[in-house]
């Protein structure tokens, strides 16, 4: 009857560890860690063993459970299946992660980002450097490339050039890839991005797409607050309403970058010149986007707040980025005054 208890002892002892180092197992090999080799390419040479593999990328620190990882592979895995080549591995990232990178051999690639809010002008300079031609060619010539809008004639076919087209996000592209190629794949990524349903929406509000995706271009430069896009959005839509001049700084800068004369400062000339995208001095919207949207902020102009705010600062005691709305001027003076003051004391920091 003893030696009964001591199996029965023993067997949950066992199982005990089994699920002790199946939750260990499975929880190291599952967590996402973060790294700071993201935007360097990890050569793995042929004829490299699956511990050399292993212990070169936990120096690197992209593998951070080299025990757990080595299990699995003997265990469960193929290291057979682990292929040489130029990887450039995301963060965070798991250890499963990276082993199926390594199976399925995923080659150097070019790692564009495009960050929600640029202009065509910003991309235009990235593509040029991230992507070199010979003979080589400049970023005017990218721009001048991104004046071919046949591709947005269905979405918007009074588009002049791919303001506002240009989709904002993480591009992988092959090496060699040219200029065009990484053009057309931005605003094939804008077309998949526009569902087929916000046409209809945007002619339920009377406005066209373009105006839709201008509303968008605005609203991202205003906020990188999510949650209050439509807030935003709503301010916009009621300004347009009572005929009010929009006063949105962004334009001006756009219209710097137009003139090839932005230096990082809102000068009094650009706030004071007569022109259709200074929103300082015309009623309604400029006569198209200034940036590359994100779809968050795309939605927030077909989808308006419902409310009577025709003003906003930024919260200066959430200081996050967010803003305060007013439907009044009295009480927006108030938050301008207050915002003003923060300012001042942050210039003198």
């Amino acid at each position: 009857m003893k030696f009964i208890k001591i199996l029965i002892i023993l067997f949950i002892l066992s199982l005990l560890t089994l699920g002790g180092i199946y939750y260990w197992l499975n929880s190291s090999l599952r967590t996402r860690v973060q790294h700071d080799k993201a935007d360097k390419y990890i050569t793995i040479e042929k004829g490299e063993t699956p511990n050399q593999i292993i212990g070169r990328l936990t120096s690197e620190g992209i593998i951070k459970s080299p025990m757990a990882t080595q299990i699995y592979l003997r265990t469960f895995g193929d290291a057979n299946k682990l292929q040489a080549g130029e990887y450039q591995f995301d963060s965070p990232i798991s250890p499963l992660q990276v082993l199926e990178a390594l199976e399925t051999g995923k080659q150097k690639t070019i790692k564009l980002t495009i960050p929600e809010g640029w202009t065509r002008f910003d991309i235009a300079k990235r593509i040029a450097a991230k992507f070199p031609t010979n003979p080589p060619i400049d970023e005017k010539a990218v721009q001048y490339l991104m004046n071919d809008t046949s591709q947005i004639k269905v979405i918007d076919p009074k588009a002049e050039n791919l303001e506002g087209y240009l989709y904002p996000t993480t591009y992988h592209f092959p090496l060699n890839t040219k200029p065009q190629d990484v053009i057309k794949r931005m605003v094939d990524q804008f077309k998949t991005t526009w569902k087929p349903e916000w046409t209809q929406m945007a002619t339920q509000l009377g406005r066209t797409n373009q105006e839709i995706v201008t509303i968008a271009s605005l609203i991202e430069n205003e906020s990188k607050v999510a949650a209050e896009r439509p807030i935003v959005s709503s301010v916009i839509y009621n300004r347009l309403d009572k005929q009010m001049a929009l006063g949105i700084d962004a334009t001006n800068v756009y219209i710097a970058k137009l003139l090839g004369r932005w230096d990082g400062v809102i000068n009094k000339s650009d706030v004071e010149i007569n022109h259709p995208y200074n929103t300082r001095k015309i009623s309604g919207l400029p006569p198209g986007p200034i940036s590359s949207a994100s779809e968050s902020s795309l939605e927030a102009a077909l989808n308006p707040a419902k409310t009577d705010y025709i003003y906003y600062v930024l919260d200066v005691d959430k200081n996050d980025g967010s803003h305060n709305f007013y439907a009044s001027a009295a009480e927006f003076e108030k938050g301008k005054a207050k915002y003003q003051k923060w300012l001042a004391e942050q210039r003198n920091k």
